[in-house]
């Protein structure tokens, strides 16, 4: 009979993914990449690769004031930046109720302009009309740089009446509605571009922004002339971000070989069944849920010594940053992992147990890391540069212990030797970003102007 370390590895193994593997990913990723940039497919691909109309980067000549309302989580944000010699920002982080996150779609837009009426208050900019840049963290088709159509909610959001509108002018309308304050939105960003927009700033060669924290997706730059999807009145622009929105990937079923009963449980479970299969064997959303659940496994297979108190047969009590917590801990060390364990009802915490709950972390957040990789290397191979800055932000990747040596090594196991990289922390990339590519928009529309 096999012993219970061997039940356990058994279990793990599944988690673990070979280089054949992760490149059988990568390329399935491509054809569904093809299949959304192509007019004739898009509609079959699960990987829509929409357009940004974002074609347009900060250059240093920027000047002004700016607002950026950042929304892609429970939580969100409004700043003010003020771009002359150097760039200042000020603003407010704002938690949105879950009465909100679930209510009808006008009381969340009321809600996020009550709070920015409250910031420019703060700042004595209540009489301005100012430039806005949106970021708005959700899967969107959009048609111009100022709309943009939510095709389904993410990360827990249910707010009604959303869904197939244009977020934009939902924004305006609460607005409008109330009356205090005079705003023009000039950009809509997701919250990839901003952090690509916001490495560039920095770094020319950024040409990927990446997100791993409550939710996982990626955009780029690629030739416009391989986007087939756009609005008319784009065809002497050479180059644009692209939303690949691959958090979406494998929702028709092409990653079902790799998927574990953890995965399909937490999706069955999930306010999206069936939809973002990709992001949630990878984001932060998830990943301590599967956690979790693994350890249920053991314990209910008499795998683990110590019977688990109730509090973590409880769904989503095991959150995702013990990961990184119990990851921080050095070999045969364990005061973070028995932190961890007390919190979670464990009256002891022997040493056995908590090389247990290591092992399994270190699992789930490799294979994570693995899968981001892989679609890294995807896009690296197909833009074909020979330097390549990639832009990253997201909780996950931010303070995770080993999440960037991870992907480093994988994705160079994975790219074309050719094609140099190189992974860059993003400064406060979705705000900043928005605001940026409003800025880049209205420098453009002046120097139009001028010319004109």
């Amino acid at each position: 009979m096999a012993s219970e370390l061997e039940q356990m590895d058994a279990i793990l193994d599944k988690f673990v993914l070979d280089d054949d593997t992760l490149f059988k990913v990568s390329s399935l990723l491509l054809q569904q990449m093809e299949r959304g940039l192509s007019a004739e497919h898009n509609s079959i691909a699960t990987v829509k690769m929409f357009p940004t109309y974002v074609t347009s980067f900060p250059n240093g000549k920027e000047t002004g004031r700016f607002l950026a309302l950042d929304l892609g989580g429970s939580n969100f944000r409004v700043l003010t930046i003020e771009m002359q010699t150097d760039v200042k920002i000020a603003g407010n982080i704002y938690s949105i109720p879950e009465e909100i996150m679930k209510g009808p779609g006008n009381k969340l837009f009321d809600f996020i302009v009550n709070c920015l009426e409250k910031l420019l208050l703060d700042v004595d900019q209540i009489k301005d009309t100012l430039p806005l840049g949106f970021t708005f963290s959700f899967p969107c088709v959009q048609h111009s740089l100022t709309s943009a159509t939510l095709v389904f909610w993410t990360k827990g959001f249910e707010c009604s009446g959303v869904e197939g509108r244009d977020v934009v002018q939902l924004l305006n309308d609460a607005i409008q509605r109330s009356g205090k304050i005079s705003v023009e939105v000039i950009a809509f960003v997701n919250d990839t571009t901003g952090t690509l927009t916001t490495c560039a700033y920095k770094d020319e060669n950024c040409k990927v922004g990446l997100i791993v924290g409550t939710g996982c997706n990626a955009c780029y730059v690629e030739d416009t002339k391989n986007i087939h999807t756009l609005q008319p009145g784009y065809e002497d622009r050479e180059k644009m971000i692209v939303n690949t929105e691959w958090g979406a990937f494998g929702d028709d079923g092409c990653l079902d070989f790799l998927r574990t009963k953890f995965d399909k449980e937490i999706d069955k479970e999930s306010c999206n069944k069936g939809k973002q299969v990709f992001e949630k064997m990878i984001s932060g959303m998830y990943m301590g849920e599967i956690v979790r659940k693994v350890l249920v496994e053991f314990d209910e297979k008499g795998l683990i010594p110590q019977r688990l108190p109730n509090r973590i047969r409880e769904q989503g009590s095991f959150k995702s940053k013990y990961v990184s917590h119990i990851e921080e801990d050095g070999e045969g060390l364990y005061p973070k992992t028995k932190s961890v364990l007390w919190k979670l009802g464990f009256i002891e915490t022997p040493e056995e147990e908590c090389e247990i709950l290591k092992r399994v972390c270190r699992r789930v957040s490799t294979r994570a890391a693995h899968l981001v990789s892989a679609a890294v290397a995807t896009l690296l191979n197909k833009m074909q540069r020979p330097e390549t800055t990639i832009g990253v932000d997201g909780s996950v990747y931010r303070y995770h212990p080993f999440f960037k040596q991870i992907m480093e090594e994988k994705i160079a196991d994975l790219t074309d030797p050719k094609y140099k990289f190189k992974l860059m922390l993003s400064e406060d990339g979705s705000g900043r970003g928005a605001a940026f590519v409003a800025a880049a928009a209205v420098r453009e529309k002046r120097e139009k102007d001028r010319k004109l």
